[in-house]
């Protein structure tokens, strides 16, 4: 990826396909589910004439259930 795309990786309108082929969502939608609505984490790697590789941490959290007597 060249700096240009990095620098918008997660916009709503970020897409490499064809007009009508793609809605650039796919990345956007993956930062709304892991980082904001599950506190995780995306980060990527990418070489150009190499690829991308993108990383995700999701935290887990210990369900605790309390039982009256």
């Amino acid at each position: 990826m060249n700096e240009q795309v990095k620098s918008h990786i997660f916009d709503r309108s970020l897409t490499n396909k064809p007009i009508g082929k793609g809605t650039g969502l796919g990345l956007s939608i993956s930062y709304e589910i892991f980082v904001e609505r599950y506190q995780g984490l995306i980060w990527y790697e990418s070489e150009i004439g190499k690829g991308t590789t993108f990383c995700l941490q999701v935290p887990v959290r210990q369900l605790v259930i309390i039982q009256e007597s």
